[in-house]
């Protein structure tokens, strides 16, 4: 079976490379190695002319382009539903709410582009995304945030992705914003930067860092992808589409490198 003559994939995935930014909690971040190679045990005189390399893979599980399971977070120590972390939690990871639970998601998606709104295509560090920004990009995209859907949130922070520091303390979005979608009934969030909140920003009512993540994970069971490229739609101008993203099923793992897709 073939896709529609005239639709298009919108690749979301950044490309895993040592160098690249991670969050500083969930580093060192991500390595390959390349364990056989071709000569390693080739031998035209017995194996004929075929050879195989292979590698290891090393990453934390909040590396890249990833999803975060709604074990991720907790408030109080109580995961999302009121479970105890000491009753879920081990050595070998989660028993409950874990990467292996989020569903293949196929969604309609929205990608609402905040940072258009600049002359130079991206917001400055530590930019706060506001829920009236989303409503404005709503009228002016002429959009709707569908209920059940996934909404991608473009801060312009891709573009700094071969800068580290400089993406590291990229922008974010408001504790507001995330209440305002979660009151949409999303059933996934995702950004163009590395942890969907503003970097190292402290909530004054909630009391601490990322409280976005305390929102949509704990609160409302809502999933965030992180580290996504929105640049390509958004430079075509394309603001709906079917959004695909299947995570591996990593039991008990918090969260797993993901390869979102746009369907247009």
């Amino acid at each position: 079976m073939r896709l529609p003559e005239g639709a298009r994939i919108f690749d979301l995935e950044q490309p895993r490379t040592e160098a690249m930014p991670v969050y500083p909690a969930h580093r060192p971040g991500y390595s390959y190695l390349l364990h056989r190679r071709h000569e390693d045990e080739y031998d035209p005189q017995t194996s004929g002319p075929r050879s195989s390399a292979s590698g290891i893979i090393f990453c934390t599980d909040h590396t890249g382009t990833h999803i975060d399971a709604i074990c991720h977070q907790s408030k109080d120590l109580r995961l999302h539903g009121g479970i105890p972390v000491g009753e879920a939690q081990g050595t070998r990871g989660f028993s409950t709410l874990g990467v292996e639970e989020i569903p293949p998601i196929v969604a309609p998606g929205v990608l609402l582009d905040v940072a258009a709104k600049e002359e130079a295509g991206a917001l400055e560090p530590g930019y706060a995304v506001t829920a009236e920004d989303l409503v404005e990009c709503c009228r002016r995209q002429d959009v709707e945030v569908p209920e059940g859907g996934v909404v991608l949130v473009r801060t312009g922070n891709a573009r700094r992705w071969d800068d580290v520091e400089n993406y590291l303390a990229g922008p974010g979005v408001s504790t507001e914003a995330s209440r305002w979608l979660a009151d949409r009934g999303v059933a996934a969030v995702g950004a163009d930067n590395v942890a969907w909140d503003v970097p190292g920003r402290r909530d004054p009512e909630l009391g601490c860092l990322l409280p976005g993540h305390l929102i949509l994970l704990v609160e409302r069971g809502i999933y965030i992808v992180e580290n996504l490229t929105l640049e390509e739609p958004s430079s075509e101008g394309i603001y709906e589409f079917l959004f695909v993203c299947a995570p591996p099923k990593f039991v008990g793992a918090t969260g797993a490198p993901v390869r979102p897709l746009a369907v247009v």
